[in-house]
């Protein structure tokens, strides 16, 4: 039997929506529901159990009909209140509009569309699916008041998203062309609660203007301005990458070959844009083997780079040939990070170093900030996330240990996988110019800064409240010793953030320097624990020594790692 209330809700959104699709699904289930089928029961239920949140990350759910899920119902009314919000911001707003290669992306970018015309928008459409950077490249590039990004960038096939950047006369500080951050997201999400049913919202199916395709080989020329070295080229730089099937396939061959960088292969069979990712399990490439294929492919043509973007190719995965084991591996975000941070500290210029700012998130590799004093630059630590990363003041080069890489703040206020796979090609090219290869870049950078090494434990658990419960235990009970170290120090972000806005987040240092910090992932059902260790390393340190170190903190961290999955 259906409860009535839930029955009202589901034939008023019937009545409400503008797929028939998705009518004829609802219809169906409710009617299974009301014969007695339990499964159809819960399955209802789930779907209209609240509304699709609208907050700093957009939305983002599984694409199905309901209120509680992501469809075009849902975006229709987040256009319309988007509209709204823009329009009691400024005059005639400007808007533009990109998507991903996703089921329905296209579709959900198109409604959209059509809802800004209506609303009297100015409405710029991308051309073709293409990558977030370059959406978010066109938010500033055409001066345009806000912009909208069709992706659930990482997340599973049965996803969708909806990111909102604002620039030009709604946010003008260093924000500019930057996601949103509170408290634009409740002013919007004010505006999406007052509209009515989707199919009331006014929409133009036509009339829109379409993005020439040159915004890309603009995007193209703007980056290699920015980041081009100048070096010469070297014959052996091979490189392997992988697009995961998602929008980035040809725009970073592309841009790599702008850079100069010719002997570039990828994985075929994951190169075209496919929205069911059928190589890999789940398309992230942080997550444990959805890099395999690309690393089996730089093993056979002796790559010296790997680079694998995620499908909507705003973050990079990166592999090298490790020295230390003779293997191909998968690099840490925060070596990445790292290596790039190191790279452009380097290189910027002696009178500008007081006033260039260096950025990462408070879980990221407290390399960042050493590199910074190390070259005399400005460091910055932010909350989780771009939309924060991306207002740091004076920013040069900022990450966060997600594999996410703001490469070209005056540019893209965001992270850019493709422009990232460009600087990793010219640190390696640095390198094999001088005889060397990546993993010796990063021993080169112990010999300076000391060997900081990175791990990550995920608990994946079923609600929110056991997520917020591991944390808490950590907040409540902290480890007395870690490792073998005594913990000297515990701090709770939620009342000392030093200086930023309260996170919910434990940081534990022990006497040894290692540090653990503890928190709920803000878009998976994970509680995260992020583990770093350091030891001191002499400036002639030979070769032998450091892959005896390597292999010492590589055991050291371990340990930790199952310390705190038994602790959790």
């Amino acid at each position: 039997m259906v409860d009535i209330a839930l029955e009202k809700k589901v034939l008023a959104w019937i009545e409400g929506d503008v797929s028939d699709e998705d009518i004829a699904l609802l219809r169906d289930t409710l009617a299974k529901a009301k014969d007695g089928d339990v499964d159809a029961k819960a399955d209802l239920e789930s779907k209209f159990e609240g509304t699709l949140e609208f907050g700093t990350a957009g939305l983002r759910g599984v694409m199905e009909p309901g209120a509680f899920r992501m469809n075009r119902a849902v975006v229709i009314k987040a256009a319309a209140g988007l509209a709204t919000f823009c329009n009691k911001k400024v005059e005639k707003p400007k808007i533009v509009i990109g998507y991903d290669a996703r089921h329905h992306s296209e579709e959900f970018a198109v409604d959209s569309a059509g809802v800004f015309l209506s609303a009297g928008l100015d409405v710029h459409l991308m051309p073709r699916m293409l990558p977030t950077p370059v959406l978010a490249y066109a938010v500033r590039a055409m001066d345009a008041d806000a912009g909208v990004m069709v992706t659930a960038s990482h997340n599973p096939a049965k996803d969708n998203g909806y990111k909102v950047y604002l620039g030009s006369r709604i946010v003008t500080d260093n924000g500019r062309g930057s996601q949103i951050v509170p408290p634009f997201d409740t002013e919007i999400a004010d505006e999406i609660a007052k509209i009515g049913a989707a199919n009331w919202v006014p929409r133009a199916l036509s009339g829109w203007n379409v993005i020439p395709d040159g915004i890309v080989t603009d995007y193209y020329a703007d980056v290699k301005e920015k980041l081009f070295d100048g070096l010469p080229r070297s014959e052996k730089l091979n490189i392997a990458t992988s697009a995961m099937h998602g929008v980035g396939g040809a725009v970073q061959v592309e841009l790599l070959h702008e850079f100069g960088f010719d002997n570039v292969k990828f994985v075929p069979e994951q190169q075209e844009p496919n929205p069911d990712f059928p190589t890999v399990v789940f398309p992230n490439p942080e997550e444990k083997g959805t890099m395999d294929m690309v690393l089996a492919l730089a093993e056979s043509e002796k790559s010296e780079l790997i680079l694998a973007n995620d499908p909507d190719a705003d973050r990079l995965g990166a592999g090298i040939f490790d020295k230390h084991t003779g293997k191909y591996r998968q690099l840490m975000g925060d070596e990445t990070g790292m290596m790039i941070g190191y790279h452009v500290a380097k290189n910027i210029a002696e009178d500008d170093k007081k006033t260039s700012t260096l950025a990462s998130s408070i879980v990221s590799s407290r390399t960042l900030q050493v590199i910074a004093e190390h070259f005399g630059l400005l460091y910055e630590p932010t909350l989780t996330g771009f939309k924060w990363i991306s207002r740091a003041n004076n920013l040069v080069f900022g990450y966060e240990e997600a594999i996410g890489f703001l490469t070209v703040p005056d540019l893209v206020h965001d992270k850019d996988g493709p422009s990232a796979g460009v600087l990793l090609a010219q640190i390696a090219n640095e390198a094999l110019l001088n005889d060397k290869t990546l993993s010796d870049v990063l021993d080169d950078i112990a010999r300076e800064i000391g060997l900081y090494t990175q791990a990550q434990v995920s608990i994946r658990l079923d609600s929110k409240e056991k997520i917020d419960a591991a944390v808490e235990s950590l907040r409540t009970n902290p480890p007395k010793t870690l490792g073998k170290s005594p913990v000297v120090n515990m701090r709770d972000a939620l009342q000392d953030n030093q200086g930023l806005p309260p996170t919910n987040a434990i940081i534990l240092t022990t006497e040894d320097n290692t540090r653990v910090i503890a928190r709920p992932s803000g878009t998976e059902p994970k509680a995260k624990f992020y583990i770093e260790t350091y030891h001191a390393v002499h400036e002639e340190a030979t070769f032998e020594y450091l892959t005896a170190l390597r292999f010492t903190e590589n055991a050291r961290i371990s340990e930790i790692c199952e310390e705190i999955r038994a602790f959790a």
